[in-house]
């Protein structure tokens, strides 16, 4: 049994990676598709409302999607509030897929080269984010992901919470095993939900990449350990971490 003393010694075998910013490289798919969903349920291109919601969307990037719709329409007020905010989170899931489908998504560079290293060192490697399983799924499959890694994770596969709780980092400790002790968890990811939820989870590392929606001052703030400039830095982190 492992004491507290030597716990540093142990390697960081489960690696959980934010897919949108981080390890996918979306160009403002995120925003495109909420403004076409915003305007299926009636909000005037260019309109104040729409700049008022999209910067909603974008200071809470990383949050499950329901939860932002949920918040914005909250107005509206029972179960109309709610029935409003599953309308635009199905209309923002559908042109999500149409633009990952028409070719608008791409890995970001040396992501899929740090996975496969970080597999060859005895690491598991999660996937995990804020869309819907259908979205996910459209994603991995638009780029030959679908058997790169053991488990991906959306909100609804760790109990309907996404980012900022530490449901899905949790949910990958429990449901590969891969280590004894959550510091030795590595979480990644491009937005301050991502670091908030790794620092609720216990995670060891806490790693900010610059490659998504939020810089490195806001990554710091919420709790990143490092600050990467992209997760093609992250292998050597861990090795030097492990040393």
């Amino acid at each position: 049994m492992t004491s507290p003393t030597d716990i540093t010694r142990d390697p960081y075998r489960l690696v959980v990676l934010d897919m949108a910013g981080t390890t996918v490289a979306d160009g403002g798919l995120v925003e495109q598709a909420f403004s076409a969903a915003a305007q299926r349920l009636g909000v005037r291109p260019g309109s104040d409302e729409l700049a008022r919601q999209l910067a909603y969307v974008r200071a809470t990037m990383g949050e499950s999607k329901i939860t932002v719709f949920r918040h914005l329409f909250a107005g509206e007020g029972g179960d109309g509030g709610e029935d409003k905010a599953q309308r635009a989170n199905t209309a923002f899931e559908e042109a999500y897929g149409d633009l990952v489908d028409g070719g608008r998504i791409a890995a970001v560079p040396g992501a899929r080269e740090a996975v496969e290293r970080l597999a060859s060192e005895g690491r598991t490697v999660v996937l995990t984010t804020g869309f819907a399983r259908t979205t996910q799924d459209a994603i991995l499959t638009a780029l030959g992901w679908q058997d790169l890694v053991p488990l991906t994770l959306c909100p609804a596969d760790a109990g309907g919470r996404g980012r900022p709780f530490p449901d899905m980092v949790l949910a990958a400790f429990l449901r590969t095993g891969a280590v004894d002790d959550v510091r030795r968890t590595v979480v990644a990811g491009d937005t301050s939900y991502d670091m908030l939820s790794g620092v609720r989870s216990g995670a060891g590392i806490v790693a900010g990449v610059l490659t998504g929606a939020h810089g490195k001052d806001q990554l710091a703030r919420h709790g990143a350990t490092h600050v990467l400039g992209s997760v093609a830095e992250l292998p050597d982190l861990i090795a030097r971490a492990e040393a």
